[in-house]
C-alpha cells in the first residue's frame, strides 16, 4: 500500500489538531496499530506546534505538512518559512553552508522538548535548518498493522 497527502496550513494553533486528526484518520482507516498511530500523531503534533510557534515572522505565514505511507513505513515532513534554528543569518557575502542537522538535546527547560520527543517517538528523524528560509522536520516510523487491517502492505 502506498498513499500520501500534503497540507498547507496557516500558522494558527487550530491547525495543529486538524493535521493530527487527518493523520490519525488515515492511519485508522489503513489499519495501523494504535500504539504506532499514537506515537506518530504525537510526533506530528510537536512538529506542527513548533512550526506554529517558531515558523515565521507573521501570524499569517503558513507551513506545510506531508505524510506518506509507503509499504511498512510512514514518512512525515513539516516545513515552515521562519528564520530557521539560527539566531542570525550570515552576512550576504558569506556563502551559505548546506543544510545542517540541529542538535537533538533535551534542555530540561519548560520549552524546547518537542524535537527531542519527535526523535524518541520516531525510528529516524532529520532536522534541517534553512537559515532565513525556515526549517524542515522530517521523521519516519516503521508501521505495525492490526490483524484486520484493510490496507496492510503485502
Amino acid at each position: 500500500m502506498s498513499m500520501w497527502w500534503s497540507l498547507r496550513l496557516r500558522r494558527e494553533a487550530a491547525s495543529v489538531p486538524l493535521a493530527r486528526r487527518l493523520l490519525v484518520g488515515a492511519m485508522e482507516t489503513a489499519g495501523v496499530d494504535p500504539d504506532v498511530a499514537f506515537d506518530l500523531s504525537l510526533a506530528l503534533t510537536e512538529a506542527c506546534a513548533n512550526a506554529v510557534e517558531h515558523g515565521g515572522a507573521a501570524s499569517g505565514d503558513d507551513y506545510r505538512v506531508t505524510a506518506c505511507f509507503d509499504g511498512d513505513r510512514c514518512h512525515i515532513e513539516v516545513i515552515d518559512s521562519g528564520p530557521g534554528f539560527a539566531t542570525s543569518a550570515p552576512p550576504p557575502e558569506t556563502p551559505r553552508a548546506p543544510a545542517t542537522a540541529a542538535p537533538l538535546t533535551d534542555t530540561g527547560a519548560e520549552g524546547g522538548r518537542g524535537l527531542f520527543l519527535i526523535a524518541e517517538l520516531s525510528d529516524h528523524v532529520d532536522i534541517r535548518d534553512r537559515p532565513g528560509r525556515g526549517a524542515v522536520v522530517s521523521f519516519d516510523k516503521i508501521l505495525k498493522w492490526r490483524e484486520d487491517a484493510p490496507l496492510q502492505a503485502a
